[in-house]
């Protein structure tokens, strides 16, 4: 909420988007450096192969070719894509024996320019002996699959559960149930993944497209084997995109690494649009069934879960995002008894990785679609039913069944504002006048509420500093690393309500390992509470510090010492003034210091949040299905968000946007097609469907403000809470517009062909 005379809680335009708008801003494609080589890899065009032998020999001798490498002349360790997998599922970084997913690195080669390693790379010559695959998790799981790491005995590679002796739903009225597939979705950043490493003697900078440069510099240094103290990891000012796909390590970085170091010469690897669609992790991917017990008047009894999950080839965070799933399984709602199992496999598909929300989508997706099936079973109007099983504001803090615990929530006031904002029984009504007209275009009317886990566990802890230099310039540092979420304008407006100067005179540095000595990136819409929060405690200790030096100056009282013009001053007599700069030189002057204080003015800490905070919202799809050809329209999307307090409006209504946007994305348009034999059928946009902007609605966003207690700014997530509540409403919604004739699921995405083909076969 705004308050008078502040700038936090008032909309700040964004420092960052003049130089992004003009191009003038670089990304890791524009690095320039004399005498670069270009790498080119080669990859596999099998799912699952053993291979039998590589000549490069043709390749060598082409024009330009500075060499060409893989397993048998360039050693590097296996890459382990998170701490919780086995060993036995790490990942070679150029493929060893065998590959396993087609677009598996085998070779790359580095030339003068991009063009001759492109056509060198075709001259390599790799033989295959292809091997059975399995590209579905829950075949990959059932007995007698091709097993994809065979020291592995199989190809379960991550369970998880929540207990529970019984049947959860025992003594329920009515048992609804409901299979459910948050189908593989691609990230598509605009830009997509590369890097440029760049040796100099001894020390090696290495910039790449990343979402947590600073967090991968120790896989850098344990694979490429270069002392910490001698590697610069960084992302250029600019990074198109992200979505969390970009937060995972690629052995592409680590490979052109290690040959600009043999090189001595400086390598890029830019990515190709369908090397992107291929090889960058993909997100979803799971298979929920779940059976859920009501009394006859709507309350929960229990809910019996099963989850399957695809981890792809080669298992990296998505082979946990269950869970997150299992932490959010209970969402707002009071459910007495819970059982849940989760059983992740490895299959011969591209890894899947941490995208927009990462495991706490697909809970909310299967919630609200159960609940909805329900409430059509029981006569009960769906958003009644959620209504009466909200856990209640007095209620909190809430531990889960999934083993979280929730800070506050007002879950039935958003509801509330939802429905006034969207006048329900309005849209009831014309629903109703529709059918009875047997228009052939019927409305369909979508609801869903939602909790989610923002900076969660290990992820509550971020690094941030605030120094005032000689000439009164101040510079904030973070760990986190933005890549399109408005944090440079964020932060210095914490900065500059707390010094008192305009935002210009404030400097933000961030994803450079020279300039930043610890940091888990951005990604589980966690930087304005951690680095935010840490940024706000560093300005508010050097403030106070600064205060008791000009108190001691100017011979004041420090209470009476305040803010103003471009320094500090004695209240109602600005001129007892001293400026920031000539503060910070008197920090650093023995004379004019009092006694125990300490030299410079300066602070940093890991601000440590203690816990995760939890984001929740509701929202309304209103949607119009023509029966004859199964098309859908979106009319109408009404979100209210409550991500605490907010800072600046404008960038949390940005953020709702395009978070409706790609789980709008994911309701009715995207998906990634497999074949039996592993290829990808949508490797471009052309065959992917990713929506513009006129494919969609104009969205309607407002907030509720719950704070959370758990940083000084009462501040919760909004980087994903718009893609978790606008999916399973919008799946809501046109199944709501067809259920009159019978149809009770539609799996996503809710394409014209994949509504139309169940609306013919409901007769």
């Amino acid at each position: 909420m705004a308050v008078e005379g502040s700038i936090l809680g008032n909309a700040v335009l964004r420092r960052e988007d003049p130089a992004l708008l003009t191009g003038d801003e670089l990304y890791v494609d524009d690095i320039v450096v004399d005498g670069i080589g270009h790498a080119f890899f080669v990859r596999s065009p099998f799912a699952h192969a053993t291979i039998t032998a590589i000549d490069t020999s043709s390749a060598e001798g082409m024009p330009g070719v500075a060499g060409v490498w893989h397993a048998g002349n360039l050693t590097l360790p296996s890459f382990q894509g998170f701490a919780m997998m086995p060993e036995i599922f790490n990942r070679p970084c150029l493929a060893e024996g065998k590959v396993r997913c087609v677009g598996d690195v085998v070779a790359v080669v580095v030339a003068d320019t991009r063009e001759q390693a492109a056509d060198a790379a075709e001259e390599v010559v790799v033989d295959y002996d292809p091997l059975p695959v399995v590209t579905d998790p829950e075949a990959a799981l059932a007995e007698g699959a091709p097993i994809l790491f065979e020291e592995a005995g199989g190809n379960l590679c991550f369970p998880t559960a929540i207990e529970y002796e019984g049947d959860p739903n025992e003594g329920a009225d009515h048992v609804a149930e409901v299979r459910l597939v948050s189908q593989r979705l691609a990230g598509v950043p605009m830009e997509p993944n590369g890097c440029v490493a760049i040796p100099d003697g001894d020390h090696m900078t290495l910039w790449m497209s990343n979402q947590a440069p600073i967090a991968l510099r120790d896989g850098v240094v344990g694979i490429c084997g270069i002392d910490a103290e001698n590697l610069r990891v960084a992302a250029p000012p600019a990074v198109g995109g992200g979505f969390g796909p970009k937060a995972s390590g690629y052995v592409e970085y680590f490979i052109t690494t290690k040959i600009a170091q043999q090189l001595g010469r400086a390598v890029r690897w830019t990515e190709e649009r369908t090397e992107n669609m291929l090889n960058m992790v993909h997100g979803r991917a799971m298979v929920l069934d779940a059976k859920m017990g009501f009394t006859s008047d709507g309350k929960i009894v229990g809910m019996d879960c099963n989850v399957v999950a695809d981890a792809g080839a080669y298992p990296c965070i998505g082979a946990i995002l269950t869970l997150f799933t299992q932490q959010m399984i209970q969402g707002v709602y009071t459910i007495p008894n819970m059982k849940f199992d989760a059983k992740t496999a490895v299959t011969n598909t591209a890894a899947i990785g941490a995208y927009r929300g990462a495991g706490r989508p697909e809970a909310t997706q299967l919630l609200e679609r159960i609940l909805d099936v329900a409430a059509d079973e029981l006569g009960i109007d769906p958003a009644e039913i959620r209504r009466k099983n909200f856990i209640q504001p007095d209620e909190f803090p809430f531990t889960t069944h999934g083993g979280v615990n929730y800070d506050s929530g007002e879950y039935e006031k958003s509801l509330d504002t939802l429905l006034e904002a969207a006048d329900y029984q309005s849209l009831l009504s014309e629903q109703a006048a529709r059918r009875a007209s047997g228009d052939t275009k019927q409305l369909g009317i979508g609801v869903s509420t939602y909790v989610e886990i923002t900076a969660p566990a290990g992820l509550h802890v971020e690094y941030g500093a605030v120094s005032v230099a000689d000439d009164g310039h101040i510079t904030a540092r973070v760990g986190t690393s933005a890549h399109g979420q408005g944090h440079i304008t964020s932060f210095s407006m914490i900065v500059a309500e707390h010094f008192g100067v305009e935002m210009d005179d404030i400097t933000v540095l961030q994803s450079d390992t020279d300039e930043i000595p610890r940091g888990a990136g951005t990604m589980g819409s966690r930087s304005l509470q951690t680095a935010g929060s840490a940024v706000f405690v560093a300005s508010e200790t050097v403030v106070a510090k600064a205060k008791q030096l000009a108190a001691h100056m100017l011979e004041a009282n420090e209470a009476d010492i305040v803010t103003g013009a471009g320094g500090l001053q004695v209240a109602g007599d600005p001129g007892s003034a001293i400026s920031w700069g000539d503060l910070a030189k008197a920090a650093n002057d023995d004379s004019k210091r009092p006694g125990g204080m300490d030299a410079g003015l300066a602070h940093e800490l890991d601000f440590d949040g203690t816990d995760a905070t939890f984001p929740f919202g509701a929202h309304i799809s209103l949607v119009e299905v023509d029966t004859e050809t199964g098309e859908v329209k979106m009319l109408r999307h009404i979100a209210v968000d409550d991500c605490g307090q907010i800072l600046n409006p404008m960038i949390v209504t940005g953020q709702q946007h395009g978070g409706i946007a790609q789980g709008a994305a994911q309701a009715l348009f995207e998906i990634c097609h497999y074949d039996d034999d592993g290829n990808l059928l949508t490797s471009n946009l052309m065959d992917y469907g990713i929506p513009s902007a006129a494919e969609l609605c104009s969205f309607e966003t407002s907030n509720t403000e719950t704070p959370s207690p758990r940083n000084p700014l009462g501040a919760k997530g909004i980087g994903e809470s718009g893609t978790i509540g606008s999916t399973p409403a919008i799946q809501n919604a046109v199944i709501d517009a067809v259920s009159h004739l019978g149809i009770k699921h539609i799996d996503m995405p809710l394409t014209s062909q994949t509504v139309w083909q169940a609306i013919n076969e409901a007769g």
